[in-house]
């Protein structure tokens, strides 16, 4: 029998999570202990290895460690994360994370369903309502639909039950029949089956048949008795007629195969164009499947539920007057100030049941407020919100739970955020620090980054220049820190001054965009002035209009007129003398799978193809540049297909993507390994002289070779695993390549490596990618519009990212920018601050102007904070 007799009577309780050589990414054998319960801030400039430590390390260890403990039935079920490339982490709790670009939500979501709120609203409409029986006959509220027994109706007699909480949802028994609950019904858009009319049959007018069917419907369509030689234009409205909805008849017809020389006999379905994409839109699967067919289609609001999501059924329950489509109408501060009224309408002995429901949703609705959501309405689209509402509706989740001893990592959670609105953030992470848990959150915005109990601080640089610890402490043994590159901007010694914005009397002087507006959402009618060849910045708190002023009527109006098309119904005047092109950067990712990188996206790979193919190896072989892609290209590697990577099916695991064994992710076969071209000396090359282990590990540190003069060689799958400031210097001869290389160093992107994936890409840094292509370019007849270009982005990161808009500035482009950094909003020429608050408190113009004038204007919110930045 084993005696507890001598066991120690007492516990410490660890008070930090040590890490033990850490290895993700760039991360340079880390060793470092975390603090547990208190607010640890990462930061660092983009690349240095922030999220790094967080997610792939911190993040990755909790709650992994914690699904460990799950059965591996369940664990299936999951999403899981692999094991962390480190040595040891003691003491890690379960761990949360909130990432910085949340999963879309699917069609069935709404701010109301992602805040369980709308659940407590069927609850009540279900509990405390007034039900109609099927004979349309109102009853009072009473207490038996709690008690699980019949109504009787109280004018015609007939005993029904009344509704429960799923017959009320829109994504259950409450859905409207007509558009299955989504609000929209989706019809085929014909204007988009023959977008050239100019073109036969022959030649492809039918956009469907090429995209979505078998190229040979024309042939069949020509069995139909349709001229297909001629133009679809010229077509007899007969003919036209088959074309895009003719029936689904057979017909025999003499097929010839792609590569063979004789004709097969076929009896062939005929679809039509508008019958081809109903078969398809049938056959979706997936997001895939379904963009191809989306092209084809237009979406309009449910004429059934009048886009309420709602049947006829679940609408005829109300509260004092009230069904629940009309009060999931409500913004979130409408939703406060109606709840209060609900008792008093309800008979007495119903009231404690009401107070109940309603005490519920009183800390969500105040949290939700706190974080400046207070505009959003119920029943708006999960899928239309930013990635920063749907973080803070995550945050508010989290806080609900009042877990304890848990790990919460935050990737940016100020994104989105006004200056307005931080101080609402900080109180709800004190919340989850009060409740005994632990926070570490990365970020760059300076005033979230002060509120740290510690602080770590990854660098100095990116990529292979970062991966380090520079400095760490509390925030004032950072400031202190001279090797520190965020700490004068904690001390408020450094301030980001790029530019000398325009003097005010010279703001209009290359002329002006002119846009009048109607009323739309909350925004009301609006005429605003924009100067030509100047950077203007929009600004304003969440929901204040912004997004409508920039996205909806300046994008889309000027799009519109350009195309020649009429201006969307809100837009009633823009006048953009000498614009021609309207180009907008957002922080969408690039690509969707890994076959896209940054040598594809920047056209660096096709100029190394071509390059490559002129070697005397390459022309001995037969090579051509086609050959060299990794894509369709002879030398990929056979294994992966190209992709450098594949997918383990572990059983009762979720399936494990891998390196690619035999290309150890190069994406290249060994073909390729031996096609090599001579190279200049450039960072962190190995040294042939010091051996392959000495060359291994200088790769692997950064180190220079600046003492090696030989002759060195690549091929192209070693170059793809370059820094572009890597490849930059060595390949300094081809001069096109070095070109785009040089422009993708301008941008701040010198740390990435040519093969990384581009979905990969944090926002701040696909902006950047996308303008790569806009450089050295005259940009006179441009208009370049930003959606909060600054997500993600380290101070020292913004004044990178200025100075790339100065330079098209300087090449002639007027830059308009949605922001809510105060540096950024400091170095424009031009400011348009919206408000003064959110939703219905919003949607007009507050003030406008120089930094300095809208800093001085008493009624801009914006205006207070940018008083203190200016100081």
């Amino acid at each position: 029998m084993t005696s507890f007799a001598n066991a120690p009577a007492t516990f410490t309780e660890p008070d930090c999570i040590e890490i033990r050589g850490a290895r993700v990414h760039n991360l340079r054998n880390l060793t470092l202990a975390v603090p547990l319960r208190q607010l640890v801030g990462i930061a660092g400039v983009s690349g240095s290895g922030k999220s790094s430590l967080a997610l792939g390390v911190l993040y990755a260890e909790g709650s992994r460690r914690y699904l460990e403990a799950l059965s591996t039935y369940t664990r299936r079920r999951i999403s899981q994360t692999g094991r962390a490339a480190v040595d040891e982490v003691l003491h890690v709790p379960a761990a949360l994370a909130l990432r910085q670009r949340p999963g879309v939500p699917g069609v069935h979501s709404t701010f109301g369903t992602s805040t369980e709120l709308l659940n407590y609203l069927r609850l009540m409409f279900s509990r405390l309502g007034s039900h109609r029986c099927p004979n349309g006959h109102a009853n009072a509220p009473s207490l038996a639909v709690a008690a699980e027994q019949p109504i009787t109706c109280s004018t015609c007699g007939v005993k029904f039950y009344g509704p429960g909480a799923e017959d009320l949802a829109f994504n259950s028994g409450g859905a409207c029949p007509e558009c299955g609950g989504t609000g929209v019904v989706r019809d085929i858009d014909e204007s988009t089956l023959v977008p050239d009319p100019t073109l036969s049959l022959d030649e492809g007018a039918v956009a469907p048949w090429r995209q979505l069917m078998w190229s040979l419907m024309s042939q069949v369509a020509g069995e139909m008795g349709v001229r297909t030689d001629v133009p679809f234009q010229d077509l007899t409205p007969a003919e036209q007629d088959i074309v895009l909805h003719g029936p689904m008849e057979k017909r025999h017809i003499l097929y010839v195969p792609k590569g063979k020389d004789h004709a097969t006999e076929l009896d062939f379905t005929y679809y039509s164009a508008v019958n081809t994409v109903k078969n398809a839109l049938a056959k979706v699967k997936d997001e895939k499947g379904m963009a191809r067919v989306a092209k084809f289609l237009c979406e309009s609001v449910c004429p059934a539920c009048h886009g309420t999501r709602l049947s006829e059924k679940a609408r005829s329950s109300e509260i004092d007057g009230l069904n629940l489509a009309q009060v999931t109408a409500f913004t979130l501060d409408d939703l406060r100030d109606w709840l209060p009224t609900v008792a008093p309408w309800l008979p007495a002995d119903m009231r404690p049941m009401a107070d109940a429901i309603i005490g519920e949703m009183r800390e969500p609705i105040e949290r939700l407020g706190q974080l400046g959501l207070g505009y959003l309405t119920l029943d708006r689209a999960s899928e239309t919100l930013s990635n920063g509402e749907r973080q803070r509706v995550a945050l508010t989740r989290a806080v609900r739970s009042r877990t304890t001893g848990v790990l919460y990592v935050l990737d940016e959670p100020s994104i989105g955020l006004h200056p307005a609105n931080v101080e609402g953030l900080l109180g709800v992470m004190d919340d989850l620090l009060s409740d005994g848990n632990s926070v570490v959150m990365v970020d760059h915005d300076v005033a979230v980054l002060r509120h740290a109990n510690h602080l770590i601080e990854i660098g100095p640089g990116s990529g292979a220049e970062g991966g380090h610890v520079i400095a760490q402490g509390s925030v004032a043994a950072v400031e202190a820190n001279p090797e520190s590159r965020i700490g004068p901007f904690l001390a408020g010694t450094a301030k980001v001054r790029v530019r000398t914005p325009v003097a005010p009397e010279h703001l209009f002087a290359e002329g002006a965009i002119r846009l009048q507006t109607g009323a739309i959402h909350t925004v009301q009618p609006l005429e605003a002035r924009i100067p030509q060849g100047r950077l203007t910045c929009i600004t304003g708190v969440s929901g204040s209009g912004k997004t409508t002023l920039v996205l909806e009527s300046l994008v889309d109006g000027l799009k519109a007129q350009l195309a020649g098309r009429a201006l969307p119904g809100h837009v009633v005047e823009v006048d953009a003398l000498g614009i021609a092109r309207v180009d907008l950067v957002d922080a969408t990712p690039i690509g969707v799978n890994v076959r896209s990188t940054v040598a594809t996206y920047s056209g660096v790979l096709d100029e190394l193809r071509r390059a490559f193919a002129k070697l005397p190896e390459a022309k001995a072989a037969g090579l051509k540049a086609g050959d060299f892609s990794y894509n369709t290209g002879s030398l990929r590697c056979p294994t992966c297909d190209g992709t450098g990577q594949v997918s383990l099916d572990v059983q009762f695991l979720p399936d494990v993507d891998i390196p690619c064994p035999d290309c150890r992710g190069s994406r290249y076969g060994h073909e390729a390994e031996a096609i090599q071209m001579e190279v200049d000396d450039y960072p962190g090359a190995p040294n042939p002289a010091e051996g392959a282990e000495a060359a291994a590990a200088a790769l692997h540190e950064g180190d220079h070779a600046a003492d090696f003069h030989g002759v060195r060689t690549l091929s192209l799958p070693e170059m793809l695993s370059l820094t572009v400031d890597q490849a930059l210097a060595a390949l300094a001869p081809l001069k096109k390549v070095h070109g785009k290389l040089e422009i993708l160093h301008n941008l701040g992107l010198g740390y990435l490596t040519l093969g990384e994936a581009t979905p990969a890409l944090s926002g701040g840094e696909a902006q950047r990618l996308k303008l790569a292509s806009e450089m050295r370019r005259n940009q006179d007849d441009t208009l370049f519009v930003f959606d909060e270009p600054t997500i993600g982005l380290h101070p020292l990161d913004v004044e990178t990212l200025i100075g790339v808009l100065q330079n098209l500035i300087e090449h002639g482009a007027t830059v308009v920018v949605i922001e809510h950094d105060l540096d950024m909003i400091a170095n424009a020429d031009y400011l348009i601050d919206m408000g003064p608050g959110g939703g219905e408190q919003g949607g007009r113009i507050v003030a406008e102007g120089t930094p300095a004038q809208v800093a001085a204007n008493s009624d801009s919110l914006t205006g207070r904070y940018l008083a203190r930045e200016l100081e």
